[in-house]
């Protein structure tokens, strides 16, 4: 039905200027569009005979949100889905549509037995049809709608924001414009000249093969669309539309797309009108505003680039993410099309921050906290049931005191954008990967290539968005430096990651990119430091706990360590978090860490939320408490620890009573010992290091015995030793210390666990955390016991 663009514009805008000095505009459609809403609806009525026969209801989902039950039949998701280009005439044909399968290959079907919520998918309960679509599988929509009157004289264009994965239009028997592949980009067709002038007929069909075709796939797998077992880190597929489908109209010459990039170097706004064939070269005038006041404009022409100079900008950040308003309209004519956006003011780059690679928010380091963010949801799958649903998830990164969300394997409606350009939430946007059992051929990765830039070009604007990523995990991976030199060069303004988890499940490194990128579950571990990189954990955590009622599958939860109850779950995350502010930011150089995830999805149960969204499992005062003292710690991080390396010395205890005592080996094993001047040769000696640079990350050190060269300080199974070197990571990491200072020494944490520390007690050396579960992790004197004394070595 035709939404009525006061309300859906209104809610696009902050502050608001841009969009309310369209009101007038508004005010002359609102009649049309009362009238068209009842045209639009009769038209869906006047449907085949079969949809009348067939009564449609929601299917029950495997488990129910608090929105679940707030979607309307007619017309779900009502709101604009277009916030950075919007204008005030549009039509909304979410709803009811006819629904039917046939096999692959067949032609269009003579009847339609079955009625579908678009843009629910089929797959999901919300959709009324909930049931698995295979490669066999060919889907078909059709609907009717009546084009309002006020349109006359107008292009009429049909906006799909997403089906996947191959999807063909008809307008009244003629197909409109070329077959579409690509699931996760918008699209769209002028289809006035396919128009009747009465009532239309548009039939959709999509063919979606997932898995077994080449095409980007993300996580999606054909399965069994009730719950089941296994399939843990995969989940069931979404096939055809799953976004929401609208009618525009626009001029012949008209504006598609603003680019706009902040240039805070010279204090401008460079922006980009794209337009129609019939727009190439005209007059453009482009005007930032705030409040209904204009700040700035520039004139220019369609398909060059703008200088709007905003001088003392207001700068767009998560703890204050201002928007401005921004309209753009050709200038060439009277009534020349007009369009509403907003635009924040930020800078993203990677820079040396007292000698370590860092990416610097406008200008600065501030650490980047965030969660893996699937987007999957028990009743929508891929689609959220409400905007204040796909809202939702957002918020409470807010409310946990996130500043980051990395989009994993999917890529969001436009909506999800807004909220997070609106509320401030840093983005790192994956590329859906293709199988990860598979190598790609010449056409997929054609295929894949070209969806990736047009998923760039339709969220290139938003300021929170800062880093794209490429690959994960060597998931159908291929030429991993040539996509990130495309990328970069695609796309100037943000950061872009080649490879995340190039320490994984055979994944290769391209080598270039802003960051390097690592997994370590539970972690948080470490990502060794690079001179040109940045060194950041793409996905850590992963901790379990399942909340009965709220199962996906009962009992089917997976996690990566499962907590025996919410306060272990509180703690264990806490601790991992302080490791980070502690330790792996300022001693081990890492500038970001995505926690694994935000809720559980499907057969995952190592979410913060439940699937449902209905219990929120940690302590979010504490959680919230962690992450603002990590990020508050980066502001003025200051440089890291150094010791003196390639050079002897020898480590003394801080621990009052026992300052005599230094680190020494014994039978291969760690101790401490009274040493002095009277001491045996052989002890001056076990008690002499080397220090060395980290056999895992050159920004800290490792620990080398003076007289059983190459072999190294190391921990392995908590208990810490003296061991040869077998040139595996495990080793590497197991013998580097990162230290930072402490009260009268340093402390020395282990690269792969930061927040577990080099500790002496009873005389022996272990690994520990302050309140862990075993005898060596008692805190009384714990402080104490894990700060050391670097002093002159007793063996020169």
């Amino acid at each position: 039905m035709l939404r009525c663009p006061p309300r859906s514009a209104r809610s696009l805008s902050r502050p608001g200027g841009a969009l309310r000095r369209l009101r007038h505009l508004v005010t002359a459609v609102v009649v049309t569009a009362l009238a068209a809403t009842t045209l639009l609806t009769a038209g869906a009525a006047g449907a085949s005979p079969a949809r009348a026969a067939a009564p449609w209801t929601p299917k029950p989902a495997p488990l129910s949100t608090p929105w679940t039950d707030r979607v309307p039949v007619d017309h779900p998701l009502p709101e604009y889905p277009r916030p950075q280009l919007t204008r005030p005439d549009w039509a909304n044909l979410n709803g009811l549509w006819d629904f039917a399968v046939t096999s692959r290959d067949a032609g269009q079907p003579t009847t339609y037995g079955e009625r579908i919520r678009v843009p629910f998918v089929p797959e999901s309960a919300l959709s009324g049809i909930q049931r698995k679509i295979t490669a066999n599988d060919r889907l078909w929509y059709k609907r009717t709608f009546t084009v309002p009157a006020g349109w006359d004289g107008r292009r009429v264009h049909l906006h799909f924001g997403a089906s996947d994965w191959e999807t063909t239009v008809w307008i009244n028997g003629r197909q409109a414009g070329a077959v579409h592949r690509g699931g996760y980009d918008a699209f769209s067709y002028d289809i006035t000249p396919l128009l009747n002038r009465g009532t239309n007929t548009v039939v959709v069909s999509v063919y979606d093969p997932t898995e077994t075709g080449g095409q980007a796939i993300g996580k999606q797998r054909v399965q069994d669309v009730t719950p089941h077992a296994g399939h843990s880190i995969v989940y069931t597929a979404s096939s055809g539309i799953w976004q929401t489908v609208w009618l525009e109209p626009t001029p012949t010459a008209h504006i598609t797309r603003l680019d706009m990039v902040p240039h805070l170097e010279d204090d401008t706004l460079r922006v980009t009108v794209r337009g129609s064939t019939a727009a190439t070269g005209a007059a453009v005038r482009v005007t930032v505003s705030t409040g209904g006041t204009t700040v700035a404009s520039a004139t220019g022409t369609v398909g060059t680039e703008l200088s709007v100079p905003l001088p003392g900008a207001r700068l767009w950040s998560p703890d204050d993410p201002f928007l401005y308003d921004v309209t753009a309209q050709l200038t060439g004519r009277a009534g020349g099309d007009r369009v509403g956006s907003y635009t924040g003011m930020r800078s993203i780059a990677v820079k040396d921050v007292d000698g370590v690679r860092r990416p610097v928010l406008n200008g600065r380091f501030v650490f980047q906290t965030g969660t893996l963010d699937q987007g999957y949801w028990p009743d929508g799958i891929h689609t959220a049931p409400t905007d204040a649903a796909l809202k939702y998830d957002l918020q409470k990164h807010k409310d946990l005191g996130f500043n980051m969300v990395r989009k994993h394997i999917k890529v969001e409606p436009q909506r999800w954008f807004y909220w997070a350009d609106r509320l401030g939430l840093l983005v790192w946007q994956d590329m859906p990967s293709m199988d990860s059992g598979k190598t790609p051929d010449s056409a997929a990765r054609t295929q894949w290539e070209s969806e990736y830039r047009a998923v760039i070009d339709q969220h290139r604007s938003s300021p929170a968005l800062i880093q794209w990523v490429d690959q994960n995990e060597g998931w159908g991976q291929y030429d991993q430096a040539r996509i990130a030199d495309m990328v970069k060069a695609y796309d100037p303004s943000r950061l872009v990651d080649n490879m995340s988890g190039v320490n994984c499940c055979g994944a290769q490194d391209g080598g270039n990119g802003d960051v390097v990128d690592t997994h370590n579950y539970v972690g948080p571990g470490n990502t060794p430091t690079e001179p040109v990189r940045a060194s950041v954990l793409g996905e850590y955590g992963g901790l379990g706990h399942r909340v009965t009622g709220h199962e996906w599958y009962l009992g089917g939860g997976f996690s990566y360590e499962d907590q025996p109850s919410p306060s272990a779950l509180n703690d264990r995350l806490v601790g991992l978090l302080d490791g980070i502010r502690e330790n792996a930011m300022p001693a081990g150089g890492l500038s970001a860490a995505v926690y694994t995830q935000i809720t559980d999805v499907e057969n995952e149960a190592n979410g913060l939320m439940t699937y449902d969204r209905r219990i929120v499992k940690v302590d979010e005062s504490r959680v919230r408490a962690a992450n603002r003292a990590l990020i508050a710690a980066s502001r003025d991080i200051g440089p890291p620890v150094r010791l003196p390396v390639e050079q002897y010395v020898s480590l003394r205890v801080t621990t009052p009573g026992h300052t005599d005592r230094y680190i020494r080996h014994h039978d291969g094993l760690g101790y401490t010992e009274a040493v002095d001047s009277g001491s045996s040769e052989l002890l001056k000696q076990d008690a002499t290091w080397k220090v060395r640079p980290g056999l895992a990350n050159k920004l800290c050190y490792s620990f080398e015995s003076r007289n059983h060269p190459g072999e190294y300080l190391r921990h392995r199974d908590f208990r810490v030793r003296r061991e040869a070197g077998d040139a595996s990571a495990l080793y590497r990491a197991d013998a580097t210390w990162c230290p930072v200072r402490g009260d009268g020494g340093i402390r020395l944490s282990a690269a792969n666990f930061p927040g577990q520390y080099l500790r002496h007690i009873d005389a022996e050396l272990w690994l520990a955390r302050s309140g862990g579960t075993h005898a060596w992790d008692d805190p009384r004197t714990f402080t104490e016991d894990t700060t050391w004394s670097v002093e002159a070595p007793w063996a020169p």
